[in-house]
């Protein structure tokens, strides 16, 4: 099929089940918020090499915080048994260390709840405070205080939603890329985790030639290897491709961000072909069809 001229490959996107936190950090500005925020979801752009998938899921104004401050919402995404040490980690080593900042639970509608223990930095001066309602701990640090709540929920969700977008040439591909990912960010419930959101170095699982590694990179989709590669997947004229890739709080808003970010793309001159990746059900039971986004 094809959208605004640009071919849509009859294909799907294999998505797998992940656990995800949210956190609300507030600071005295939204600057100062957006640097913690920054900080807390950092190294987290796939469970291949890093301890979580993270990011940020978008800005929350100061009337829709606890603590009357802006705020930036992040998602931590990561098996269940590791998400409570992973986003306590970013919590103490990356917000708690930022200047002003409080953090807040994104999700106190969820039924599973972690409970994170980051008061005893406070080494017994630390005392439970009530703010907006909700029951956290101040922890006395040279700024003042830290504000915290310490009970968060989780929800089980879905990582590696995705899509391919294939341009004529570099500059193409990346402006679309850029394109799709600001669509994106206006999607409720979804974060791109990798550098600016967009992927450049698509991998597959394990190697052809290294068997010590788990992932390499993916020759199908490297247009380099378009003439060495018997079973290449990336169509003639194609010079560069991105990927996007989405970790979300469900489905639905996974294919949400999908399809406002294959339109978007399929709007930037030079774009081509637009295709997703799949292992044959092999990574994950989630598989959304890219016709189904229109």
């Amino acid at each position: 099929m094809e959208y605004n001229g640009v071919t849509i490959d009859e294909t799907y996107a294999e998505a797998f089940p992940t656990w995800v936190a949210r956190a609300i950090i507030t600071a005295v500005t939204k600057e100062w918020a957006h640097k913690a925020a920054v900080e807390a979801t950092g190294f987290a752009t796939s469970a291949i090499g890093c301890p979580c998938e993270a990011g940020i899921e978008g800005f929350v104004p100061a009337d829709e915080t606890p603590d009357g401050r802006p705020g930036y919402a992040i998602l931590v995404c990561a098996g269940k048994k590791k998400i409570k040490g992973r986003v306590l980690e970013r919590l103490s080593e990356c917000v708690l260390t930022a200047p002003t900042t409080a953090v807040f639970d994104g999700m106190p509608e969820a039924e599973e709840r972690i409970p994170l223990k980051l008061h005893f930095f406070g080494d017994g001066y630390e005392y439970k405070k009530e703010v907006g309602g909700r029951q956290c701990w101040a922890i006395p640090i040279m700024n003042g205080e830290y504000i915290g709540e310490e009970d968060f929920g989780i929800v089980k969700g879905v990582a590696g939603g995705n899509f391919f977008i294939m341009g004529e040439n570099q500059m193409a591909a990346l402006m679309a890329a850029q394109a799709a990912v600001d669509a994106i960010a206006d999607v409720p419930g979804v974060v791109t985790p990798f550098p600016g959101g967009i992927v450049a170095s698509g991998s597959k699982v394990g190697s052809n030639k290294y068997k010590f590694m788990t992932a390499t990179t993916n020759e199908k989709y490297c247009p380099t290897l378009r003439d060495q590669v018997e079973d290449s997947m990336v169509p003639e004229g194609v010079k560069a491709l991105y990927e996007i890739v989405i970790d979300g709080v469900d489905e639905a808003s996974v294919k949400a961000a999908m399809a406002a970010g294959v339109k978007a793309a399929a709007g930037v001159p030079g774009v081509v072909f637009i295709s997703a990746g799949n292992f044959g059900g092999n990574l994950g039971p989630f598989k959304i069809e890219l016709k189904d986004l229109f």
